[in-house]
């Protein structure tokens, strides 16, 4: 049974390399705003961040999807924009394929009435993937009789690849209480295949978010603000649809959340959140993907963690700074 375990990392990657590939998914998707949508860079009213996220996915299979990320931002209010920074690594199959990325964005802000702010952002990311063939079992390596072949006859013709890539972003508040956002990444759908002739790429992605925050004030006698925040979020990526439904509860200093995640051919997955909140500074979060599809019992769902960390910069007395208002979990 051990020799069969050591396929699945194989089998993971050329599963994954039979489709058009796909961007990680962070199912605490506003706690990493920059990936969420280039649009989001600087909205902390004359403030930066520091942000961390960890993504263990399908731990129950050995080495199958780790993600890590690191993110900085912050506003720019004397020319109402903002910028960001962001490191990325996916690892998936025993470090087997590898894709990190380091981008920059640069976001704008317009007040389009007394009630409506409009953010437009563009990123630009450098992305370098890598194989690493030892890790990997091909198909006309294995002999069902016992010994596997010792090299595959297929021709991997690049085990190292990079390109610059481009995405961009609309969001907006309303009231600060409603709030949403387009983007679109991927623009110019670069090339990510490692072997010759085939035209394997990544496709253009389109995500769609929005939501509400209705806050409930306290009775005289609580001191404890609660704030109902319901949202929805859409990706688009080639053939790959996903719709995220579901709510934030604040009570401070803790905050909790529950989404339900469909996959349009077949329901995915359920997820719950719990997070701290300290001194408007520092949050922390976890969440538990539980799998509702044929792979639930089979794969340990996927956990994650963030992390951020908010500081004033400067400030600005003279000009009045409204930041597009959205959960950061």
């Amino acid at each position: 049974m051990k020799e069969y375990l050591n396929w699945i990392p194989a089998l993971l990657f050329f599963f994954t390399a039979g489709m058009q590939a796909q961007d990680v998914s962070f199912s605490q998707f506003y706690s990493s705003p920059l990936q969420l949508n280039p649009a989001l860079a600087g909205q902390l009213e004359q403030c930066a961040r520091i942000g961390l996220n960890y993504r263990n996915q399908w731990p129950a299979i050995p080495d199958a999807y780790q993600t890590y990320q690191v993110t900085y931002d912050q506003t720019l209010s004397s020319i109402n924009s903002g910028f960001g920074l962001l490191v990325n690594s996916d690892r998936q199959g025993s470090n087997a394929y590898v894709v990190n990325q380091a981008g920059g964005i640069f976001s704008h802000q317009i007040k389009a009435t007394e009630k409506i702010v409009v953010s437009a952002g563009m990123q630009a990311t450098y992305y370098q993937n890598s194989l690493n063939t030892e890790e990997l079992v091909f198909a006309d390596q294995i002999n069902i009789g016992g010994t596997d072949e010792p090299s595959p006859t297929g021709i991997i013709a690049n085990e190292t690849q990079s390109f610059v890539d481009f995405s961009g972003g609309l969001a907006f508040d309303y009231d600060n209480k409603y709030y949403g956002g387009l983007a679109v990444h991927h623009m110019t759908e670069p090339s990510n295949s490692f072997t010759e002739n085939d035209e394997n790429y990544l496709s253009m992605k389109y995500t769609i978010h929005g939501g509400a925050m209705y806050k409930i004030e306290p009775a005289i006698y609580e001191k404890k603000t609660k704030v109902i925040s319901p949202n929805f979020l859409y990706v688009q990526q080639g053939k790959y649809h996903q719709l995220n439904l579901g709510l934030y509860a604040h009570i401070k200093p803790f905050i909790f959340g529950g989404w339900f995640r469909h996959n349009f051919e077949n329901p995915d997955a359920t997820i719950i959140l719990l997070g701290l909140q300290l001194d408007n500074k520092w949050k922390v979060g976890y969440s538990y993907d539980y799998s509702l599809s044929a792979l639930s019992g089979n794969t340990g769902g996927a956990h994650e963690i963030s992390l951020s960390y908010r500081f004033c910069i400067y400030v600005e007395k003279s000009r009045e700074v409204r930041a597009i208002k959205c959960p950061e979990f």
